[in-house]
C-alpha cells in the first residue's frame, strides 16, 4: 500500500514538474513526454527523494550536481530541435538522469563520466531500469573517439572554450551543445558542423560545475 501511495505521489509531482516546465517555456512534446515518464526520484538517494521534482540543482556528491529540471529540459529541447534522432554523446553522466531522458526519446546514447564513484552509481541505476546506455569512465573533454561520429553531443559542465576533440567527433551537420564561460556563469552555446567549419550560436546564461579535463579546466 505504501509503495502504491509513493508511486502515485511521485507521478503527481512529475506532472506538476512538467506543467512548470511548460510555464517556463518548454514546449516540445517529445521532451515533455520524456520528463513525465522518466522517474527522476530514482536518480536520488532515498533520503533526498523529496527534492527530486523541485526546480533546483541538487548535490550528488564529489562537487557535482544533478541539474535542475528546467536546465535539462532546455538542453534537451535544443538537441531535439536540431537533431531529432541518431547517436548522441553526453559528457558528464553524473546521476544518469539526462542519459535516461535521451534514451527514452529514442537516441542511441553514449556517456562519459570522469568520477569513478558516480560512474559506478549511475551504471547501477541505469542497469536496474533496463536502459541501453553505453558508458565509460574517462576524461570527457576528449569525448569517446572510438564510437564517433555523433549526431549530437551534450556537455553538462561549463567549459572555457569548446574542446577540439568534441568538435572533431561531430558528424556532418552534427551539433555540440555546451555551456561556455568562466566560474561566474556560462552562455549556452551550440556549434553546428559544416564541413571543417563550425557555426556558433549563443543563448541564455547558466551556472554549471566546471568541465575538468585535458581540454577543459584544470582540477584544483
Amino acid at each position: 500500500m505504501a509503495e502504491q501511495q509513493d508511486a502515485r505521489m511521485y507521478s503527481e509531482r512529475r506532472h506538476e514538474m512538467v506543467e512548470q516546465l511548460k510555464r517556463y517555456g518548454i514546449t516540445n512534446s517529445k521532451v515533455l513526454e520524456a520528463f513525465n515518464a522518466v522517474e527522476r526520484h530514482l536518480f536520488f538517494d532515498a533520503a533526498y527523494r523529496d527534492f527530486a521534482y523541485d526546480d533546483g540543482a541538487f548535490s550528488i556528491g564529489y562537487g557535482q550536481t544533478i541539474s535542475q529540471p528546467y536546465t535539462v529540459a532546455y538542453m534537451t529541447s535544443m538537441l531535439v530541435e536540431r537533431c531529432p534522432s541518431g547517436k548522441v554523446l553526453e559528457i558528464g553522466t553524473g546521476s544518469g538522469y539526462q542519459a535516461a531522458i535521451l534514451e527514452y526519446m529514442g537516441y542511441s546514447v553514449y556517456t562519459v563520466e570522469r568520477i569513478e564513484a558516480l560512474f559506478r552509481r549511475s551504471s547501477l541505476i541505469l542497469g536496474a531500469l533496463g536502459l541501453t546506455v553505453h558508458q565509460i569512465l574517462g576524461d570527457g573533454t576528449l569525448g569517446w573517439e572510438e564510437e564517433a561520429p555523433y549526431s549530437g553531443i551534450i556537455v553538462t559542465a561549463g567549459a572555457p572554450e569548446p574542446p577540439s576533440s568534441l568538435l572533431g567527433q561531430l558528424a556532418e551537420e552534427g551539433v555540440l551543445i555546451i555551456p561556455i564561460g568562466d566560474s561566474t556563469g556560462q552562455r549556452m552555446t551550440v556549434f553546428t558542423r559544416r564541413g571543417e567549419m563550425f557555426q556558433r550560436e549563443e543563448f541564455h546564461t547558466f551556472a554549471f560545475v566546471p568541465l575538468i579535463g585535458r581540454e577543459g579546466w584544470r582540477e584544483e
